[in-house]
């Protein structure tokens, strides 16, 4: 298999079919400002499939928006696998498509998660497996959609996450001293500022409306971390492991945050 295309595993709405705006139900939150069940056309949807509000979605209510990653897989869907027929013009691909989405989001961030991984000089011993996963995923991502819907997602993320764990904790064993652990933890509003996080474990920590405010976060795995609101202002995430765009977009941040080359700084930070 030839070496994966990073930029298949960025969103390029223009040659998608709005999936994000149907498929996924929306519940009235600080996140959205409407229910909307799944399948059903978000009301701020134009008929050419682009945003009616785009350049307004935080003021309105909408920030869950600005922070949606399908990892490309709307247009993989779109282009690929129904060939550029689209739900509107296509009806009768539109209840399947919707299905489709979700199993073709999961493998896009699975096959993002091991690309980022195979980029860890310090994973070198779990490389060969981590590239054997990313094919055979890379593999089924092109398949029929009826295959696509039989693919057992949960053992796929199972086998590629013990590979991401590897490379993650030998990542992190480069980092001299004792490293903290807060696999999971609930560090809502905590109080972090300036803390020394380099190498630490916080995925899947929740750090909403944390102060991060000049913590080093280097080579801290963050994956599935929860950084809405978290104020990283004057942060140091340039060798975060497993960050995402997602992530930065849902915090605070300045122009003293450092950032990993492959993530921007978004237009809200200021």
């Amino acid at each position: 298999m030839p070496e994966l295309d990073r930029s298949a595993l960025r969103a390029d709405c223009a040659q998608c079919f709005a999936l994000c705006c149907v498929a996924p139900a929306f519940a009235k939150s600080a996140d959205f400002a409407i229910d909307k069940p799944a399948g059903r056309p978000c009301p701020n949807l134009l008929e050419d499939f682009r945003c009616g509000i785009h350049t307004e979605l935080r003021p309105r209510g909408f920030p869950g928006c600005t922070v949606y990653d399908c990892f490309g897989a709307g247009q993989k869907v779109a282009q690929v696998t129904y060939g550029g027929r689209d739900w509107r013009r296509a009806p009768e691909t539109a209840k399947q498509m919707f299905e489709v989405f979700p199993v073709m989001r999961h493998l896009h961030e699975l096959l993002y998660y091991l690309t980022e991984a195979l980029d860890l000089p310090q994973a070198e011993p779990v490389h060969s497996g981590l590239r054997e996963v990313r094919e055979r995923i890379g593999l089924r991502t092109k398949e029929s959609p009826e295959a696509l819907l039989e693919t057992n997602v949960g053992a796929l993320r199972e086998e590629a996450n013990a590979l991401l764990s590897r490379a993650s904790e030998l990542a992190r064993a480069s980092v001299r001293g004792k490293k903290k652990n807060h696999r999971g933890a609930d560090l809502i509003g905590a109080r972090l500022a300036n803390a020394k996080l380099a190498g630490a474990n916080l995925r899947g920590a929740y750090l909403i409306g944390a102060d991060l405010r000049g913590a080093d976060l280097r080579l801290a795995d963050v994956i599935g971390a929860d950084f809405r609101d978290a104020d990283l202002r004057g942060a140091d995430l340039s060798e975060s492991i497993f960050l995402i765009q997602s992530q930065v977009d849902s915090a605070r941040g300045d122009g003293r945050t450092a950032l990993p080359r492959s993530l921007a700084a978004p237009a809200h930070w200021g």
